[in-house]
């Protein structure tokens, strides 16, 4: 089984804010494959099915992004799930807003989500695809940022970015990450 997690926050108060492009995903694939999120254990929220043969979970973790670990880590150990079938979903502040970045492997580059997953993994070699939010304005306070909505002029990107990185999942689940991330990268 291949384990798709999108990071976020639940609730919705922080629906449409930047922090939650993980969510948005899921919540794309879940209708575009036809999972329903329709279980919730391992604090979590979460569907599993099958697309082409292949047996698929989508999850969001409802434990708040710094503890994300606490949700993804119990599920993958419940279903026997190899760190090489899981593929994390969330933001990055570090690229441009709307730019898409996949990774085999790599640090937590400062996000709390991905800081607890790796701490719960004990290593950093898993998949990810990072959405671009870009940095804050001089003076305004990281946490601050991340937890607002986009602006208005940011918006075509993101929903552009959503996309990709929906079909980019997709495309995970039949085809190796080399050839993923040599497609939907940048």
């Amino acid at each position: 089984m291949k384990v798709i997690a999108g990071l976020g926050n639940p609730g919705s108060k922080y629906e449409e804010t930047r922090h939650n492009v993980g969510f948005k995903v899921i919540d794309q694939l879940s209708e575009s494959l036809s999972i329903p999120l329709n279980k919730q254990k391992f604090n979590g929220l979460y569907g599993i099915g099958e697309v082409n043969g292949h047996k698929i979970c989508l999850l969001k973790p409802l434990t708040y992004m710094n503890r994300s670990g606490d949700s993804i880590i119990p599920l993958m150990k419940y279903y026997k799930v190899d760190r090489e079938d899981l593929l994390v979903i969330y933001d990055d502040l570090d690229t441009v807003p709307g730019k898409l970045r996949l990774r085999e492997k790599g640090s937590a580059g400062g996000h709390n989500g991905m800081k607890s997953i790796i701490q719960h993994l004990g290593t950093q070699d898993f998949k990810r695809v990072r959405i671009g939010i870009g940095r804050p304005e001089p003076g305004e306070a990281v946490p601050d940022y991340v937890l607002k909505t986009f602006r208005p002029d940011q918006r075509d990107a993101i929903t552009e970015a959503l996309d990709r990185s929906a079909k980019a999942c997709e495309s995970w689940i039949q085809k190796p990450f080399s050839q993923v991330m040599n497609r939907y990268n940048g």
